[in-house]
Parts: structure tokens; C-alpha cells; sequence
């Protein structure tokens, strides 16, 4: 599969399932009511809440992968971005700007990695 059907295909479902479990989640309980995970009905919300945060986990970990080459290090850090969140992330990005040259624009660490 091309890789643009692919991100299509996978923002797509992103997109529907959570706009999808945020009206459910709706339907159980008003947002604002939201109390913590300790009530039974607001487990709606939290559930909702790890799922937009997963899924911000994964659309970061598609730029990962098309700016890495190894396939260990893909894996590595879709592991580490699952496990880890947003501390993974901040320090994948600290890596990336560590690696730029001192007259490169920031915009060029969203380019694939340079070949050894």
C-alpha cells in the first residue's frame, strides 16, 4: 500500500473512531461532570482521554518513522513513545535538534535523517 493511502487510511480512522467515542462518551455523561476515574460513569472520559492521547502518541511516531532508516531504531522508539508518552517524544525532539548542524534551519530536522 502507497504510503499516502496508508496516512490516509490511518488518520481517517483516527479521526472517525474518536469523534465516534466522544459522542458515545457524550451520550453516558456530560463533559463537564467529569470527575476523575473513581466514579463508574467517568470512566467514559477517561477511556476518551487515553485514546486521543494514544493516538497524538501515534501521529508523532509517523513522523518518527519516516525520519528514521533503521528498523531498530523504529521499533525502539515506537516503544518508547507508546511506553513513555510525551517524555519520549521531548526527547526524541531534543536528539533531533542536537543533531543539526550549527547553520541549519530548525524546519530541517522534519527532513528523513541523512544517509551515513
Amino acid at each position: 500500500m502507497p504510503a499516502r493511502t496508508f496516512l490516509r487510511c490511518l488518520f481517517a480512522f483516527m479521526l472517525l473512531s474518536l469523534l465516534g467515542y466522544t459522542v458515545w462518551a457524550s451520550s453516558q455523561q456530560a463533559v463537564w461532570d467529569w470527575q476523575g476515574i473513581t466514579l463508574g460513569p467517568d470512566r467514559w472520559w477517561t477511556l476518551a482521554t487515553l485514546i486521543d492521547a494514544y493516538y497524538g502518541f501515534l501521529t508523532f511516531y509517523v513522523w518518527v518513522w519516516f525520519k528514521e532508516r533503521s528498523p531498530i531504531a523504529r521499533v525502539g522508539w515506537f516503544v518508547a513513545i507508546m511506553a513513555l508518552g510525551t517524555m519520549a517524544m521531548s526527547a526524541y525532539v531534543l536528539l533531533q535538534l542536537a543533531k543539526l548542524l550549527p547553520d541549519e534551519p530548525v524546519s530541517a530536522m522534519l527532513r528523513p535523517a541523512r544517509q551515513p
